[in-house]
Order: C-alpha cells, then structure tokens, then sequence
C-alpha cells in the first residue's frame, strides 16, 4: 500500500489524536507519569491500514483499542520527538486538530528538556494539556492541585 504525505496529513485531521495522559505512579519522582501519545484508532477491517500507517512512520504499535477497534500508537518520546513531530511541521493540518497538535508539540519538547522530571514542570504540562480537546481534564486538574499544595 502506497501512502503519501498529504494523504496522511487528510486522513489524520480526520481520524488522528495528540493525547497526552497524566498518571499516578509512585515509581516516579514526582509521583506523576506522563505519556504523550499520537494515535490512530480504525474498525478491525482496516488492520492493513494501520500496519501501513506504521510502516510510513517506521514506528509505533498496532494494538487492540477497545473491542472491535485497533490502534497505532505512537509513544516513545524520541519517535513523537524525531518522526511524528518533523513530518507534521513539513505537512500542517488543515483542521482544529492543528491546534492540538501545536501543543502537544510544545509538550514533547519540554519533556525533552526534562522539564516532566519536577513538579513544577508537571503542571505547566497539564496546564498546555488542558487547553487541547481531550476527555478526562478533571482527572489532569485534580493532579495539578495535588502538585500545587505537594510544592506549596
């Protein structure tokens, strides 16, 4: 299957997600992981497009996302850094989605910088993060005022 950028770029203002998930883990410094993902979620009977979709990007996972779903999901921070980050800068989405992805672009850079790694870098994240259209705000919020009374 021969896929071309601005296709990609179509079809991801379509079907495409910049999410960025903050959970409890006491493992973590700050008690707080967060995971920013890119992903594309279609019906099972286009498991061939998601394979291809890895292949464009030469990375990421096909999995199983809710009962007759599948997904490809872009998680590793160098990959969102070096591959998802680079070629939506070279073709920009047309849609809101733009918007999402501007900041979610701010939030893998400032994970590069390390700045996920101290509380207060925490909630400058889920302060970009909450701005994006995405389900589960209370939950980021109630971790940033645990952040905020933790550092006083």
């Amino acid at each position: 299957m021969q896929i071309k950028p601005q296709w990609v770029t179509g079809f991801v203002d379509g079907e495409g997600t910049f999410y960025v998930g903050f959970n409890r883990n006491q493992e973590m410094k700050t008690g707080v992981q967060v995971l920013p993902e890119f992903r594309i979620v279609q019906h099972e009977r286009d498991i061939k497009l998601l394979h291809a979709l890895k292949k464009f990007f030469g990375a990421g996972v096909v999995r199983v996302n809710h009962d007759d779903r599948l997904e490809l999901r872009i998680r590793k921070l160098e990959h969102l850094n070096k591959i998802v980050l680079p070629f939506f800068d070279q073709h920009p989405l047309l849609t809101q989605k733009r918007f999402d992805y501007l900041k979610f672009r701010k939030i893998v850079e400032r994970m590069i910088q390390g700045r996920h790694l101290t509380k207060s870098g925490i909630i400058e994240l889920i302060d970009i993060a909450s701005k994006m259209n995405r389900g589960n705000k209370e939950k980021a919020l109630g971790l940033r005022q645990e952040l905020l009374r933790s550092i006083g």
